[in-house]
């Protein structure tokens, strides 16, 4: 299982974009954007939009592993990493329902 980092390097890699490139796509600096695909720095949601459409990724998908990898690298070293997992499901459809879906 691959982070949104390594994602990111493999589809720019396989697609022969360089890192300079895609960086000035996405108005930041390359030593940032080669951080972000070491996971060495978290990318923003903006970031990662911007990232779907200049590699060609599905958006939704590229989104799911962006937020899956902020609660990974969040509780990974953990104990109860299960746990926590199982009661933020029932959070997020607790919130769901008060805020009728939003």
């Amino acid at each position: 299982m691959k982070t949104v980092g390594e994602i990111i390097r493999t589809t720019r890699e396989s697609q022969g974009l360089l890192l300079r490139h895609v960086a000035a796509h996405l108005d930041i600096d390359q030593a940032i954007l080669s951080k972000i695909e070491r996971s060495e720095r978290k990318p923003t949601r903006d970031n990662i939009i911007k990232l779907a459409k200049i590699l060609n990724l599905n958006k939704e998908e590229l989104l799911i592993q962006f937020m899956s990898d902020k609660i990974a690298f969040e509780i990974a070293y953990e104990d109860c990493a299960k746990k926590v997992l199982k009661v933020a499901e029932k959070k997020v459809k607790y919130l769901r329902s008060i805020n009728h879906g939003r």
